[in-house]
């Protein structure tokens, strides 16, 4: 995908979620890989009011090269990129439901089990609690790099998810199961639900992952 179609991209996915709830105000950010650098939301940007023209464009090292001012987080972008090569995408929102179960004291190997075979596929066998860090602050970004050196997602404490996707669309995708995932999660657990099985799940990896 060209650059211009891959700005239009982001504008079209980004609305989208926007529309739908998944972020707020000027809350999310999402980035893609280029050949030579990355594109990412501007800084206090509306997901749902994006000019692709005035995406911040970075070079290969995360330095902004073009369009306007990147957003504050682009380390958590950063940390996805340099620990996952096959990471062509990076979506971090505000989701209400992920972000409530963010908020609870859990697991910080996975707060969301494996419920579904949807989740397993789009997310992975792992979705790791980060501890909380203020928003904007880049002490996180070797705690998410580290995380993600062994999964496609995380969940920031009393903040949101970050997910990456090997394209734009797969990471939006991700994204968006997670949030699905977070809400089954929270729906179930008073139920003792049935879980997949170890042996399922790596079904499901060996295939899908």
């Amino acid at each position: 995908m060209d650059e211009d179609a891959l700005r239009r991209l982001i504008v079209e996915l980004a609305g989208s979620l926007f529309a739908r709830g998944f972020s707020v105000g000027s809350a999310g950010n999402i980035s893609a890989r280029l050949a030579d650098g990355f594109l990412i939301t501007p800084t206090n940007s509306c997901l749902g009011r994006l000019d692709p023209a005035r995406l911040a464009r970075l070079d290969a090292t995360f330095r902004h090269v073009g369009g306007d001012a990147p957003s504050k987080e682009v380390f958590m972008h950063r940390a996805f990129y340099t620990a996952r090569a096959e990471a062509g995408a990076v979506v971090h929102l505000h989701s209400t439901m992920a972000t409530a179960l963010a908020c609870l004291p859990g697991e910080p190997d996975s707060p969301i089990p494996p419920l579904t075979p949807y989740f397993v596929m789009r997310i992975g066998r792992r979705l790791p609690l980060i501890p909380y860090f203020r928003p904007g602050d880049p002490a996180m970004e070797p705690a998410i790099h580290e995380a993600a050196r062994a999964a496609r997602a995380v969940l920031l404490a009393n903040h949101g998810p970050v997910v990456c996707g090997k394209t734009l669309t797969d990471a939006v995708y991700a994204a968006e199961e997670l949030e699905e995932a977070a809400k089954l999660a929270l729906l179930l657990h008073a139920a003792q639900p049935r879980h997949l099985t170890p042996r399922q799940v790596d079904d499901l990896l060996s295939t899908f992952g």
